[in-house]
């Protein structure tokens, strides 16, 4: 069981109607309709979602990891995530590649940052043994 000190945040949403559906915040800031992966007309799906906000994440740990080495966190940073929804045996699941750029940042620093972390972001804490995940660097 893992200890708690303290709650950051609570993201709290409603959302009706599954992928076919829309989705919204409590505070207002996220209202969006919901379509299927490659259905026609507008909305986004769960995959997505998921893959902003494991990237948004992923480069909050890296700046995190930059930080704590002294080492200045590129303007030009970013990660382009991509989550697979895939069917086999077992049923559907997730599957996930994140190409992570680090500007100026030398080939063997930047992979001692993305190792740093992957092992702290929470996103990728929660996929951790759950997803097939591929990290590479840009």
């Amino acid at each position: 069981m893992i200890s708690i000190e303290k709650v950051l945040y609570t993201g709290r949403t409603h959302t009706t109607g599954g992928r076919e559906g829309a989705g919204r915040s409590d505070d207002g800031r996220l209202a969006l309709k919901l379509t299927p992966p490659g259905a026609p007309g507008n909305g986004t799906n769960p995959e997505q979602l998921f893959a902003i906000g494991w990237s948004a994440c992923f480069l909050g740990a890296l700046r995190h990891a930059c930080n704590a080495r002294h080492i200045s966190f590129p303007a030009g940073a970013a990660v382009d995530a991509e989550v697979d929804l895939v069917h086999g045996e077992q049923g559907f699941f997730l599957q996930a590649r994140l190409t992570i750029s680090l500007p100026t940042i030398e080939q063997d620093i930047a992979q001692a940052l993305v190792d740093a972390a992957h092992q702290n972001c929470p996103y990728s804490k929660a996929t951790r043994s759950n997803l097939d995940v591929k990290l590479s660097i840009a």
